[in-house]
């Protein structure tokens, strides 16, 4: 099924990408929590959502843009956790870092993932407990963390400048750092290229899944700052804790 997952994820991206392609300004709405919601998000959602149903008509869905009440889905032992388009801020910034998520959860557990990234036509996967790369021209390379020294560091884009952030660095030691937006950070971490991805600022489960079922398939751990794995037992918040997506010691 990973491959259709692949697929939808494509089909997703190309709506986002006619949004984001288009002449016209790229008009946006903020919900509740403030944060932006854009046509492209809207329209990648009804993609995916219409293909997941026809795909596994049995499988509950939540997205980001559409969030099922907690008296439909408390009992949720299997369902899709979609994140239409990840990384909206830099949509809107127009610099190419955002990304398709889809993962299934079974268990608590990110058993498969899918992260696209549209701008640049690229795919991270994970199924079977194995990671993929997948370019445009459907190569498949798979995926294994690598250590590095000093390690890399990658930091979110828009959510870097705090001062936890600055004084886990600071203990860390010799390091280099990267930005980069969505949930990219996690497909860097997995493809060997970065070692370490440290999140202090707030995530919600749709922005998360994904990534993490490809970085733990690649030989990451996704743990939160007590040690212990990061898990999407539905609850009613959708606020992960603070995390830190390292190589296994």
């Amino acid at each position: 099924m990973i491959k259709q997952i692949i697929e939808l994820s494509r089909a997703a991206g190309k709506a986002i990408m006619q949004v984001y392609t288009s002449e016209q300004p790229l008009v946006f709405n903020k919900k509740q929590d403030t944060s932006p919601v854009t046509a492209a998000d809207l329209a990648a959602h009804q993609v995916i959502v219409s293909g997941l149903q026809k795909l596994t008509p049995d499988i509950p869905i939540l997205s980001e843009e559409n969030p099922p009440g907690w008296d439909l889905r408390q009992h949720w032992r299997c369902f899709w956790l979609v994140d239409p388009l990840d990384g909206t801020k830099e949509f809107l910034r127009h610099n190419g870092e955002f990304t398709v998520n889809i993962a299934l959860i079974e268990n608590s557990k990110p058993v498969m993932g899918v992260v696209y990234a549209p701008a640049m036509d690229m795919v991270y996967a994970a199924a079977n407990c194995k990671a993929w790369k997948v370019d445009a021209s459907n190569h498949w390379l798979e995926l294994s963390v690598k250590e590095s020294n000093p390690p890399l560091v990658v930091v979110s884009r828009s959510h870097g400048n705090n001062q936890k952030l600055h004084d886990y660095l600071t203990q860390l030691g010799e390091h280099k750092t990267i930005t980069i937006g969505s949930s990219l950070k996690f497909c860097l971490v997995a493809e060997g290229r970065a070692q370490i991805y440290p999140r202090f600022t707030p995530t919600n489960v749709w922005d998360t899944a994904a990534g993490h079922a490809i970085a733990i398939a690649a030989g990451a751990q996704v743990n939160d700052w007590h040690k212990k794995s990061i898990d999407y037992t539905p609850r009613v918040s959708f606020l992960n804790p603070g995390f830190q997506v390292s190589l296994l010691f």
